[in-house]
């Protein structure tokens, strides 16, 4: 009977370490007033080791990029495009084609013209990770940023 229950436990735990959701790449948001009426929102992609996101300039037939939308608002206005860090460039078989990619970590930066005192600014990103066996599908993540 014991060797049952330890045989049981085993397979549930067994399961449920396979049936994780992988995540290997972590966001994190800041923001820093330039003036008072310029500030610039940072979104920070942290990535595990041996695993990547990919450029706002990807080709077509390539993996998805990784894109910033920001929801309108009447207190503040986006300067200029979305910048990222000089991304690596390598062939990948999987998309017969070179991409432009980033491991480890990638700053993102988005200027914005601020029309109040204090404004939160909020938004949806979207990427895609992948390593050298597979690639998740794209991910959307919802932020927000306080800027003071």
């Amino acid at each position: 009977m014991k060797n049952i229950l330890s045989f049981t436990f085993l397979l549930f735990f067994s399961l449920s370490v396979q049936s994780q959701i992988l995540n290997p790449v972590k966001w994190s948001y800041a923001a820093k007033k330039i003036n008072d009426k310029e500030a610039v929102v940072f979104l920070k992609a942290t990535i595990q080791p041996g695993w990547n996101i990919y450029s706002q300039f990807v080709d077509e037939g390539g993996p998805v990029p990784t894109s910033f939308v920001f929801s309108p608002s009447k207190n503040y206005s986006l300067v200029g495009k979305t910048g990222e860090p000089k991304p690596a460039s390598k062939f990948e078989k999987t998309f017969n084609m070179n991409v432009k990619y980033f491991q480890n970590s990638a700053v993102f930066q988005q200027k914005v013209k601020l029309n109040a005192k204090e404004t939160t600014v909020d938004g949806t990103l979207e990427y895609m990770a992948c390593n050298d066996k597979q690639c998740l599908p794209p991910k959307e993540v919802k932020f927000s940023v306080v800027i003071k």
